[in-house]
């Protein structure tokens, strides 16, 4: 069981990786992917920017938590992917749905269920120094 959660988190930490790497360098096709539209420069930094840096360090952490089976380290992406999918329920309760609202909403919550087990089985670090 450990080692198919580490294999499915890594996994999911190089997905994650990719798509902050493609903010970074193609925010504009990236966004659209995500329904996003920017409409000045301005717009194209803020994607570059926020999206990056939540799927980078997500990422960073599923990766690094994955490898050295550190389940403390996997609560971070649990917790960005938890505000995540909570944004979107209540973006779907305030807003009403689109077609396929449900696939992220699906990854997110499959995500942060995937990274709560983990943070319980993998073991735990002692102190913060053994990252």
């Amino acid at each position: 069981m450990r080692l198919g959660l580490t294999a499915l988190i890594f996994v999911g930490g190089l997905f994650f990786f990719i798509t902050g790497m493609n903010f970074l360098f193609n925010p504009a096709e990236a966004g659209a992917g995500f329904g996003l539209n920017a409409t000045d420069s301005s717009g194209l930094a803020a994607m570059r920017a926020d999206f990056t840096a939540f799927f980078v360090i997500a990422a960073i952490c599923m990766l690094i938590g994955a490898w050295k089976r550190n389940g403390d380290l996997l609560l971070v992406p649990a917790g960005l992917f938890g505000i995540a999918l909570l944004g979107r329920i209540i973006s779907m309760l305030s807003d009403g749905t689109v077609e396929g609202f449900w696939l992220p909403m699906t990854i997110e919550a499959v995500t942060v269920i995937v990274l709560l087990i983990a943070s319980r089985v993998l073991p735990h670090s002692k102190h913060a120094t053994d990252l």
